[in-house]
């Protein structure tokens, strides 16, 4: 391997990396140990909770049931990988032509926000690197896509048109449940939908576009754009925005200027802070929230705070989880305006500026901004649950607003993991993937522990009355301790659920982990340098023993 800035050499052996005596300095050891920990780490988690691999493709011979699991993204491959080496047979619908869902459609550039310890979709993760890129990312999806023998249980390029129920089905509201027929094919006990939040680009429709003489660009295509010298402006300022600036700050632009029709949050990526945020168990703005925003402004906005939002709360929506930002727009890298576009021109566009305190379409003053290129940062349409037959979601039960924000109120035997999002502090990649599963496994074998449709309708209704003041509503957003919450509780609200082990066993055993997590880690912010470039060939050396 070659040596890290040219100052000291490694050598890459079966068992791992040996450095020379500069391993001893202080800062290189500790940096070292570091790493180690972060292998370790991950090791254990494979030898607790990573569930055990068909041995071969075959279909298994005395399957429990079969499940159909539609979109093939992280959270597909490892819920179909869930449910399989549960003994359950599956089949993985997918309309595009690969596997990796959303993470396929990126810029090469784009990566995890979250430390990837916090990303741990599936426990036979072996990240390589603290914060992934968009390869890495596809690679591990599709490994475990691969170890688990998915391959010849997926329909690649097979939109689904129509879910129907079979004529086997019964009633959930006497203990039973829907089978399901998936454009013809079935029945599946089952029907898992995982094809997340993010579907198609948005379209630009700006006013006019088509006047406008330069490149236009979706911030997702920038990999192979030359932006060196040239004017930018990026029209969003959402985390796909400020992934815009980075990059063509990164590709030396002349100028860039992002247009922000409202603030967001912008959290650091700081593990202590990050992880106390996603530990607060409401789910909604209370009366000390002022408390960890005016800590941001102070700490992590500093002179920059203007940026900051004047009228949404910490807890209203999903913060933007960046470190670079503020310190581009402090060192004049990046211009931020704060408005409404007009329309474009010629030679640029036209912006209502507006004053902080204000809110989107007020009175400014109005301002054109050159471009040579126009980054459309205007993210990807929710994708359409049309196939799925509309009485499942009776009136005020439709997303997000599902029992345990994931389960048809009318019928438990559909689950639609990351799919009912919209807003939260947390992270869509981790352990509840694996929990949701396990969950409707439960109650596909055991009769006992399934809630019918009156019990899942309460719950979605306690919950609003609990959240009543909630801006947007009570489960367009939440904390990852409230989503543990809902998840713990489910056990005990009926005795039986508490004879499927497996699943409470795991759920808790997941929970004691992040916690863990969270309490070794709160001494350390973001280290550089060696763990992010050199841990890859040190935690591959290992991991592959």
């Amino acid at each position: 391997m070659a040596s890290h800035s040219g100052k000291h050499e490694t050598d890459t052996t079966a068992i791992g990396t040996i450095y020379d005596w500069r391993l001893l300095y202080p800062w290189n050891l500790a940096q070292f140990l570091f790493n180690l920990y972060y292998v370790m780490v991950q090791l254990l988690i494979m030898a607790l909770f990573k569930p055990r691999p068909p041995q071969r493709d075959e279909p298994l011979k005395r399957p429990y049931g079969r499940i159909a699991v539609i979109g093939a993204g992280l959270t597909g491959v490892s819920s179909a990988a869930h449910a399989i080496s549960h003994n359950f047979e599956v089949v993985l619908f997918e309309q595009g032509d690969s596997v990796g869902g959303i993470w396929s459609h990126v810029n090469s550039t784009s990566g995890l926000q979250l430390n990837s310890l916090l990303y741990r979709f599936h426990p036979a993760l072996r990240w390589s690197t603290t914060f992934p890129k968009r390869d890495e990312i596809l690679k591990e999806i599709r490994r475990i896509w691969s170890e688990y023998k998915l391959e010849k249980r997926t329909r690649l390029n097979t939109h689904v048109t129509s879910v129907t129920r079979h004529d086997s089905s019964t009633n959930p509201a006497e203990g039973g449940h829907a089978r399901w027929m998936v454009n013809g094919e079935g029945p599946f006990d089952a029907v898992v939908v995982t094809i997340g939040t993010c579907g198609d680009k948005k379209d630009a429709s700006l006013k006019g576009l088509e006047d406008f003489h330069g490149l236009v660009i979706h911030s997702s295509e920038l990999d192979d754009v030359d932006l060196k010298g040239k004017r930018v402006v990026v029209i969003g300022s959402g985390a796909s925005g400020v992934e815009a600036v980075e990059l063509a700050v990164q590709k030396q632009a002349g100028l860039v200027t992002v247009i922000a029709r409202s603030d967001k949050w912008i959290i650091p990526r700081n593990i202590v802070f990050d992880t106390a945020l996603s530990l607060q168990p409401f789910g909604r703005e209370l009366p000390l929230s002022w408390i960890p925003e005016d800590l941001l402004r102070l700490f992590h906005y500093g002179r920059e705070s203007w940026v900051s939002p004047a009228h949404l709360g910490l807890f209203e929506g999903t913060p933007v989880v960046n470190d670079a930002f503020l310190e581009e727009i402090h060192e004049g890298k990046c211009h931020y305006i704060r408005g409404d576009v007009l329309n474009a021109t010629s030679t640029g566009v036209k912006v209502n500026v507006r004053a902080r305190d204000s809110y989107p379409k007020d009175p400014g003053s109005e301002e054109h901004f050159d471009a040579d290129v126009l980054v459309m940062a205007t993210g990807f349409q929710r994708p359409s649950i049309d196939f799925l037959p509309k009485d499942l979601f009776p009136e005020r039960y439709h997303r997000p607003n599902l029992y345990l924000q994931n389960f048809s109120v009318e019928d438990w035997s559909v689950l639609l993991t990351n799919t009912a999002y919209v807003n939260a502090i947390g992270t869509v990649g981790h352990f509840h993937i694996g929990i949701y599963l396990r969950v409707l496994l439960c109650l596909l074998l055991d009769p006992a522990a399934r809630p019918f449709p009156d019990d899942m309708k309460l719950w979605v209704d306690l919950l609003r009355w609990l959240k009543r003041d909630s801006a947007g509503g009570a489960l367009s957003f939440f904390t990852y301790m409230e989503l543990t919450i809902w998840l713990v509780s489910f056990h005990f609200f009926r005795p039986e659920r508490l004879k499927c082990s497996s699943p409470l066993r795991i759920l808790l055993h997941q929970s004691l982990y992040a916690f863990l997590l969270c309490l070794i880690w709160h001494w350390n912010q973001h280290v550089s340098g060696m763990v992010v470039d050199e841990v890859t060939q040190f935690s591959k050396a290992v991991l592959d023993v």
